[in-house]
């Protein structure tokens, strides 16, 4: 009974029959990879895909997984059940006219006989009985024509007893058959234990293999789309700073075209006036009646005082005139003193359309500042730092970026209990330091810090590395790196305090909750404010780039050192009154 429902477990729910190269669907279910694919092949058509065994419905054709624990166990099944045999009909020999099935075959007679003939057949021990079979003459000795029934060990073959006694297999050992085919059968069993464990040995690093590929496709899969998050927010911030650039941009134009309507409106007014005198002063010319243009106003009259020290709405200086631009004060379009741009005009920020000098006129922009309306020299500045923002905001963003895609896999950091301060608890997995009031009794060495300080057992040489630290704790911890040779006695041996180190330093009392970087003693106190516990720390050795990053979200850069490294690099730790452990 169990071998039956064992048997029914081995086949498939299409061609009911014992599996060929098992499959399994998402449902679970198993079928013949010929049967299944013939199955959903037909379905396509249709454009829906089931299961024919639980009818679950696909949205897409499903993938054909090959089941490697049934394949196993199929092949054991298969082992252990008898091998079918052939179905061969044979007949006797002598029933010529009615064939009739034979029930034995004689190998001394090679013939087979039915139930009638054997009856009369001789029973002489000569006469050796088998089954039916149709290869009668391979069981009988080439040579002697006997019957073969010992194996020749030597020589590796079936013999008969002529053979054995006067043949070519004279004086060699030999076995009856059955207990060499009893000994050769173990060894063949032996033979197929041992390739059992090795198939089975290679599955199992198969199945292996495809967990470790799941698992790669499932990063891959998560990097890609953190990859496509990223790009896409960074697309907006973008989009963002390029609509606000342009609307500044927009806006000072607007600005200066209204302040410049302005100006160019009376200029003309100005004009028309000025037209109007000339002609006057031509028709002056033309009459011919002296008495008529004595009696006219003095010609000086039609002109305005101001105009001979230069106009006050055009700009001119010193006496320049409007049009061809007195010394030193410029036309009013060009109007640039000591080799002003002739577009935007004054000197020391005059107006970029009139260049008024030192008190020009209030509608055409004063001299020291410009006009903010008209687009002088602080409108430049303003450009400028507007460049300066956008510039230091894609360089924060590339930043980001840089940090994100800093290397593949954090680096393995030890630390070295033997330079590790006798005040510090090194954990049993060299990961985490721990400040103590009890001292350690460690032997004192010269590589050993005299206080609150610890180094990695690794250094860096060449390529991208970064670790994180969680800190817990408030009192004083430091991260950075340090050269070997760094002195282990004294102020001048804490990390950031000489030239062969560079550290973050962090205190909620010292600094108020904020950051501090140092180097060779130079202190810089950074604007961040302490928001979270953990850091991370990225070395670039050839670009000589040491950088810190808070692990908020979003991660935040904090300060970059930039060196010439000339030695091995080595993460160091201070602790007082903290703990520090590397997650990296």
């Amino acid at each position: 009974m169990a071998s039956s429902d064992l048997k029914d477990e081995q086949l498939c729910g299409i061609c009911q029959d014992i599996y060929t190269d098992p499959v399994t669907l998402r449902c679970g279910h198993n079928f013949c990879w010929v049967c299944i694919d013939q199955v959903l092949e037909k379905q396509v058509k249709s454009r829906v895909h089931s299961c024919p065994k639980c009818k679950t419905k696909f949205r897409k054709r499903p993938a054909l997984k090959r089941n490697i624990t049934l394949c196993i166990s199929l092949e054991k099944f298969l082992l252990i059940q008898p091998k079918p045999k052939a179905v061969t009909r044979i007949c006797c020999t002598y029933c010529v006219e009615s064939p009739v099935l034979a029930v034995k075959s004689c190998l001394h007679c090679e013939a087979s006989l039915c139930d009638k003939h054997l009856r009369v057949h001789s029973k002489g021990a000569e006469h050796v009985l088998t089954d039916p079979s149709t290869s009668l003459e391979t069981r009988k000795c080439s040579v002697h024509k006997k019957i073969l029934e010992y194996y020749c060990t030597e020589d590796a073959a079936c013999i008969c007893v002529s053979c054995s006694l006067v043949g070519e297999h004279w004086r060699h050992r030999v076995e009856t058959l059955d207990k060499a085919s009893e000994k050769k059968k173990k060894k063949l069993r032996n033979v197929l234990q041992k390739l059992i464990r090795r198939r089975e040995k290679n599955e199992e690093r198969v199945q292996s293999l495809e967990r470790r590929k799941r698992k790669a496709q499932e990063k891959t899969s998560g990097e890609a789309e953190r990859v496509t998050a990223l790009f896409i927010d960074i697309r907006r911030r973008v989009d963002d700073l390029e609509k606000r650039v342009l609307s500044d941009i927009s806006r000072q134009e607007e600005k200066v075209s209204l302040s410049l309507s302005d100006v160019i409106q009376k200029l003309e007014i100005k004009k028309d006036e000025l037209s109007r005198k000339m002609r006057h002063i031509e028709e002056l010319c033309n009459v011919t009646d002296p008495l008529t243009v004595l009696q006219e106003p003095d010609t000086s009259v039609l002109c305005d005082p101001e105009e001979e020290g230069g106009d006050e709405d055009t700009g001119g200086h010193d006496g320049g005139d409007e049009d061809t631009g007195g010394h030193d004060g410029g036309d009013e379009d060009t109007g640039g003193h000591d080799g002003g741009d002739e577009d935007t005009g004054g000197h020391d920020g005059g107006d970029e359309d009139t260049g008024e000098h030192d008190g020009g006129d209030e509608d055409t922009g004063e001299h020291d500042g410009g006009d903010e309306d008209t687009g002088g020299h602080d409108g430049g500045d303003r450009g400028a730092a507007l460049i300066s923002h956008i510039s230091h905001t894609l360089s924060a963003m590339i930043r980001d970026i840089n940090v994100i895609f800093y290397v593949q896999d954090p680096a393995d950091i030890l630390l070295d209990v033997n330079t590790a301060a006798n005040n510090l608890l090194i954990s049993d997995d060299l990961k985490t330091v721990t400040w103590t009031e009890i001292t350690q009794n460690r032997p004192e060495t010269a590589e050993r810090f005299q206080y609150y300080q610890v180094m990695s057992r690794r250094g860096f040489t060449s390529g991208r590395h970064y670790w994180d630290v969680e800190i817990r704790g408030s009192e004083l911890w430091r991260v950075g790196i340090c050269y070997p040779s760094i002195d282990r006695r004294g102020r001048q041996s804490d990390i950031g305090n000489n030239k062969k180190s560079w550290s973050l330093c962090g205190s909620l009392s010292l600094y108020q909750n904020s950051y501090l970087v140092t180097h060779d003693s130079e202190e810089i106190l950074l604007r961040h404010q302490i928001s979270s516990d953990g850091v991370r720390i990225c070395l670039d050795y050839e670009a000589g780039q040491l950088s810190f990053y808070e692990l908020c979200d979003p991660i935040r850069h904090l300060h970059t050192f930039t060196a010439t490294f000339t030695a091995p690099l080595h993460a160091a730790l201070y602790v007082l009154g903290a703990s520090i452990r590397i997650s990296g």
